[in-house]
Protein backbone atom coordinates (compact mmCIF):
# COMPACT_ATOMS: atom_id res chain seq x y z
CA UNK A 1 0.00 0.00 0.00
CA UNK A 2 1.59 3.58 -1.09
CA UNK A 3 -0.22 7.40 0.20
CA UNK A 4 -0.48 9.75 -2.24
CA UNK A 5 -1.06 13.03 -0.54
CA UNK A 6 -1.46 17.10 -2.44
CA UNK A 7 -3.54 19.47 -2.86
CA UNK A 8 -1.44 21.82 -0.35
CA UNK A 9 0.33 25.09 -1.45
CA UNK A 10 0.28 28.39 0.16
CA UNK A 11 -3.14 30.35 1.12
CA UNK A 12 -3.94 33.34 2.79
CA UNK A 13 -5.48 33.72 6.35
CA UNK A 14 -9.10 32.70 5.59
CA UNK A 15 -8.50 30.52 2.56
CA UNK A 16 -9.56 27.62 1.85
CA UNK A 17 -7.34 24.41 0.49
CA UNK A 18 -8.71 20.95 -0.42
CA UNK A 19 -6.44 18.26 0.14
CA UNK A 20 -6.49 14.39 -1.49
CA UNK A 21 -4.70 11.45 -0.68
CA UNK A 22 -4.84 8.51 -2.87
CA UNK A 23 -4.19 4.58 -1.53
CA UNK A 24 -2.96 2.07 -3.67
CA UNK A 25 -4.16 -0.95 -2.73
CA UNK A 26 -7.65 0.02 -1.66
CA UNK A 27 -9.02 1.74 1.64
CA UNK A 28 -11.36 -0.23 2.64
CA UNK A 29 -9.19 -2.74 4.35
CA UNK A 30 -8.30 -0.28 6.90
CA UNK A 31 -10.87 0.64 9.85
CA UNK A 32 -9.94 4.05 9.74
CA UNK A 33 -8.58 6.50 7.58
CA UNK A 34 -6.94 9.80 9.47
CA UNK A 35 -5.55 12.66 8.16
CA UNK A 36 -2.55 14.13 10.67
CA UNK A 37 -0.02 17.14 10.85
CA UNK A 38 3.02 18.01 11.81
CA UNK A 39 3.92 21.73 11.87
CA UNK A 40 7.94 22.51 12.11
CA UNK A 41 9.68 21.57 15.69
CA UNK A 42 6.64 19.90 16.41
CA UNK A 43 4.85 16.63 16.66
CA UNK A 44 2.77 14.64 14.28
CA UNK A 45 -1.14 14.91 15.40
CA UNK A 46 -4.10 13.51 14.65
CA UNK A 47 -6.05 16.64 12.41
CA UNK A 48 -9.53 14.00 11.43
CA UNK A 49 -10.67 10.73 10.89
CA UNK A 50 -12.96 9.02 9.33
CA UNK A 51 -14.26 5.52 10.27
CA UNK A 52 -15.02 3.22 6.90
CA UNK A 53 -18.72 3.65 7.85
CA UNK A 54 -18.42 7.06 7.50
CA UNK A 55 -18.83 8.24 11.17
CA UNK A 56 -16.01 11.05 11.36
CA UNK A 57 -14.03 12.62 14.34
CA UNK A 58 -12.21 16.07 14.24
CA UNK A 59 -9.22 17.76 16.49
CA UNK A 60 -10.29 20.27 18.60
CA UNK A 61 -8.15 22.83 16.57
CA UNK A 62 -10.05 22.34 13.50
CA UNK A 63 -14.22 21.29 14.73
CA UNK A 64 -16.34 23.65 12.62
CA UNK A 65 -13.34 24.77 9.89
CA UNK A 66 -12.26 20.81 8.63
CA UNK A 67 -14.30 18.18 6.80
CA UNK A 68 -13.11 14.57 6.23
CA UNK A 69 -14.63 12.61 3.58
CA UNK A 70 -13.61 9.26 1.57
CA UNK A 71 -14.49 7.56 -1.47
CA UNK A 72 -14.60 3.97 -2.15
CA UNK A 73 -14.86 3.71 -5.37
CA UNK A 74 -11.74 6.20 -5.60
CA UNK A 75 -9.40 4.86 -3.06
CA UNK A 76 -9.27 7.97 -1.81
CA UNK A 77 -9.48 10.50 1.44
CA UNK A 78 -10.14 13.87 1.40
CA UNK A 79 -10.15 17.05 3.64
CA UNK A 80 -11.95 19.90 3.34
CA UNK A 81 -10.18 23.10 5.09
CA UNK A 82 -12.33 26.52 5.57
CA UNK A 83 -11.02 29.38 7.57
CA UNK A 84 -7.43 28.68 7.48
CA UNK A 85 -5.10 30.04 10.09
CA UNK A 86 -1.67 30.74 10.69
CA UNK A 87 -1.64 27.85 13.23
CA UNK A 88 -2.77 25.15 10.50
CA UNK A 89 0.64 25.62 8.67
CA UNK A 90 2.30 22.39 8.95
CA UNK A 91 2.94 19.05 6.00
CA UNK A 92 0.15 17.11 6.38
CA UNK A 93 -0.28 13.47 5.72
CA UNK A 94 -2.57 10.69 5.47
CA UNK A 95 -2.90 7.14 6.73
CA UNK A 96 -4.81 4.41 8.68
CA UNK A 97 -5.42 5.31 12.37
CA UNK A 98 -3.66 3.96 13.90
CA UNK A 99 -0.51 4.42 11.57
CA UNK A 100 -0.12 1.24 9.57
CA UNK A 101 1.65 2.59 6.41
CA UNK A 102 4.66 4.08 5.01
CA UNK A 103 4.28 7.56 5.57
CA UNK A 104 5.09 9.08 2.58
CA UNK A 105 6.08 12.74 1.48
CA UNK A 106 2.92 14.51 2.81
CA UNK A 107 1.68 18.01 1.47
CA UNK A 108 2.81 21.58 2.74
CA UNK A 109 -0.06 23.74 3.94
CA UNK A 110 1.42 27.57 4.22
CA UNK A 111 -1.17 29.63 5.48
CA UNK A 112 0.28 33.48 5.70
CA UNK A 113 -0.70 36.78 4.53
Amino acid sequence: VQLQASGGGLVQPGGSLRLSCAVSGGILRFSVMAWYRQASGKQREVVAFISKFGTTTYADAVKGRFTISSDNAENSVYLQMDSLKPEDTAVYYCNSLPAEIDWGQGTQVTVSS
